[in-house]
């Protein structure tokens, strides 16, 4: 009896061996639930970068759509979209073309740090003309450095149209073929046919 207790008190787990496989699960439950956290995280960045940039692409195509072009200087304001508030910021700066202006646009949640942007964008505003009946496009602040140069073209363009077509050489006459006068010394031929009878 003895035995057969001894060999049914050895079957089993010991404590130790239960809590290192309790360390060992837990570990491994650790790393999941640390990446389905980096995962949410991920996906919680992604959604505020994409609401971020949708607000930018707001403003600036409520810019390119106003009648009057952005003033030079910087401006910011709040906003509300998806149930959270933002700010974004806009800078309005020249460029070497005096028609056309930079426009670089930030936004960042509002209770985020004003030095912080959670998406940014770049656009320029600007109008440009073509003459009639050319393919080369003239900026607003390029039209007085080629007002002269257009004005002589056309001046150019307007002479040739005022001069006369020219005059075409009157055709001369055409030349009759020399005639071949016989000579003395040879037989006169008859010609070839009925004489003529003589009248009375």
């Amino acid at each position: 009896m003895n035995s057969g207790a001894r060999m049914r008190h050895s079957t089993g787990f010991t404590l130790i061996e239960v809590l290192a496989a309790l360390v060992i699960v837990a570990l491994g439950m650790l790393g999941v639930i640390e990446a389905v956290s980096q995962t949410a995280s991920n996906s919680s960045y992604l959604r505020d970068k994409t609401l971020a940039h949708w607000i930018a692409m707001n403003q600036m195509t409520t810019v390119r759509l106003a009648p009057q072009p952005p003033k030079l200087d910087k401006s910011s304001d709040q906003v509300e979209m998806a149930g959270r508030h933002w700010r974004w910021t806009m800078n309005v700066v020249k460029t070497p073309v005096d028609s056309v202006r930079r426009i670089d646009i930030t936004v960042r949640p509002e209770d985020a740090n004003e030095k912080s942007s959670l998406a940014s964008l770049t656009g320029f505003y600007g109008t440009a003309l073509a003459q009639p009946g050319t393919t080369i496009v003239l900026w607003q602040g390029d039209l007085q450095s080629s007002a002269g140069a257009g004005n002589g073209d056309d001046k150019e363009d307007d002479n040739k149209k005022e001069q006369p077509p020219p005059k075409t050489p009157p055709t001369p006459p055409p030349t009759p073929p020399p005639t071949v006068e016989p000579d003395p010394g040879e037989p006169t031929v008859p010609p070839i046919g009925p004489t003529p009878e003589p009248t009375e």
